[in-house]
């Protein structure tokens, strides 16, 4: 139905229904950013007519596009959580929990391209809400490898080692987001599994060999990892 048919026939908000009329305004706004593919069309504006309401009613709840923006992107973050901690449920191995985790992540973010990149891949805005998508990102990664870390398969600062991973996701999101034509593999979840594997691994590996004396040679580590492998590589893993 056209936006001005919907504007003649919508009930008004009843006093106290503020909450319903915000959340109309975030699906109508989600909605037109996801048609768009950016923000550019999301403006009050036209908001309120998707909605059915005045501009000055959009006003009320957002002061402006910006916090709007902000509000449609995070609306889905919450989801972000749930998801990970869902993959990583039932499995007892910490490191194979961490890889499901891992995954989900990538997912996520190629699922909701458009919200990535808003709050994501640009500079930051300016305001504290716009650091809350970040900071849940690298809550939620978190997360994931604490157990890793409680078990011991991975050694080293909490902080560090969560900004090693979340640095190894966001750039696979980032780069399949920013570079769609790179010879990418058919299976999404498989490369987001190796990549989770290869930050997990590498953190281990690498909390390990810190400190002092020289670092291992090639042929070392060809040898040592080859033997690892041997060793760590049980039937059926996958």
């Amino acid at each position: 139905m056209p936006a001005t048919s919907r504007s003649r026939t919508r009930t008004r908000a009843r006093p106290g229904d503020g909450a319903l009329l915000r959340d109309e305004i975030l699906r109508a706004a989600t909605a037109l950013l996801d048609e768009a593919g950016d923000e550019s069309a999301l403006t009050l504006r036209a908001v309120a007519a998707r909605v059915g309401v005045t501009t000055p009613s959009v006003y009320l709840h957002f002061a402006n596009k910006q916090e709007l923006v902000e509000a449609v992107c995070l609306a889905v973050w919450e989801d972000l959580g749930r998801r990970m901690r869902e993959a990583g449920a039932g499995i007892e191995d910490p490191y194979q929990s961490m890889r499901r985790r891992g995954a989900a992540f990538v997912r996520f973010g190629l699922a909701h391209p458009v919200q990535y990149r808003l709050l994501m891949m640009r500079p930051r805005a300016g305001t504290a809400t716009g650091w809350t998508a970040a900071d849940a990102c690298f809550t939620y990664v978190g997360e994931a490898i604490r157990p890793c870390l409680e078990a011991g398969v991975l050694v080293g600062e909490p902080t560090r080692l969560t900004l090693q991973m979340l640095a190894a996701l966001h750039g696979l999101v980032a780069l399949y987001l920013a570079q769609p034509d790179y010879p990418w593999p058919d299976d999404v979840e498989t490369m987001a599994d190796e990549v989770t594997r290869m930050a997990g691994l590498g953190s281990a590996l690498a909390g390990r060999l810190r400190g002092p004396g020289p670092a291992p040679s090639t042929s070392a580590f060809t040898a040592g990892f080859d033997a690892l492998a041997d060793r760590l590589r049980q039937p059926g893993d996958t």
